[in-house]
């Protein structure tokens, strides 16, 4: 089912003064995918009905397998849409934003998760940075990421490429800040891979296949809001960070060509199986890691965790602190 609670349509504006007719700024639709959390996900929706951008605007909301419910939010600007949808299809984050994508309409298409915010100009210096720059495929922005210790920022390269990303997962370039043309979605790299296990990793799998077509360009203020206050879904999860990572590891040849990258990502695995307890897997993975790059910590961490002598929800949080994850 799908409700809508706006349907103010966009026109064109004149100034007396001229004799041209200046074209609305091209719609976007934001996609807030979410399940059980109604004060977080007002939230989300708040800071992206608040933009400050000219241009028609629609928030998409999609409940996983769930009913929708009433999402109570302050007056809109005018030219914005709430539509709130029950995701039919696929079960979890991927198939929910994929159920969210099918529904949006505009130039340009937005990610927000549901415990996140917008900072009320990002919308209008995105399109603006894409406008900028036509062979890039997404634009990201910085993040400001608010823990139980306090506020860290992170900044994002101005421009990164496939090459980039093999590196490293660059963890400042997060999907509650992507910007995407519809047209790439649709016509080129497509949407969210509903194949990867649990949907651990959808959002780095999802940047590797859109860097094949074109670089990811960033705006460098903090204008998206990552909220790491609580446990994330996937912190003692561990089975779905193995098999998600383990599935992008087999799932891109590319990874051949950096064994630095590919160190990182095995030794996320070789942790991720030692947090299971499933040891010989962890130090088979640990092994490989270290073999490609014997610097890879995540790997050590995961050798201390399968020899019994730290603990990974020790680990996790000291890296979360820090604002980078593991």
């Amino acid at each position: 089912m799908s409700q809508e609670q706006s349907s103010d349509q966009p026109k064109e504006s004149t100034d007396p003064r001229r004799t041209e007719v200046f074209a609305p700024a091209p719609a976007v639709t934001a996609i807030v995918c979410t399940r059980d959390r109604p004060e977080l996900v007002e939230r989300a929706v708040g800071s992206i009905l608040a933009q400050d951008y000219t241009g028609p605007l629609r928030c998409v909301v999609v409940f996983d397998h769930c009913d929708p419910a009433p999402i109570t939010v302050d007056p809109a600007p005018p030219h914005r849409i709430l539509t709130l949808t029950r995701n039919e299809s696929t079960p979890g984050l991927a198939g929910a934003r994929n159920w969210g994508l099918a529904r949006a309409d505009g130039e340009f298409v937005a990610f927000c998760d549901d415990d996140d915010a917008w900072e009320p100009g990002k919308l209008s210096a995105q399109v603006a940075l894409l406008d900028a720059h036509p062979d890039s495929v997404l634009c990201c922005t910085g993040i400001r990421i608010v823990t139980h210790e306090g506020t860290v920022e992170r900044t994002p390269p101005a421009r990164v490429d496939l090459a980039d990303l093999l590196r490293t997962r660059v963890a400042a370039i997060h999907p509650s800040s992507f910007l995407m043309r519809h047209s790439d979605l649709t016509e080129r790299f497509g949407g969210i891979n509903e194949d990867v296990p649990h949907s651990y990793g959808e959002d780095y799998d999802f940047l590797l296949r859109a860097s094949r077509y074109g670089c990811v360009v960033s705006v460098q203020a903090p204008l998206t809001t990552v909220y790491w206050d609580r446990l994330s879904f996937f912190s003692a999860r561990w089975e779905s960070v193995a098999d998600g990572l383990s599935y992008i590891h087999d799932s891109f040849p590319e990874f051949a060509s950096d064994r630095r990258g590919r160190a990182r990502v095995r030794g996320q695995v070789a942790f991720a199986r030692a947090a299971q307890g499933r040891r010989r897997d962890a130090l088979r993975w640990a092994g490989r890691s270290l073999a490609d790059d014997p610097r890879q910590l995540r790997a050590y961490g995961a050798l201390a965790v399968a020899a019994g002598v730290a603990s990974p929800d020790t680990l996790l949080e000291r890296v979360n602190r820090s604002g980078r994850g593991l």
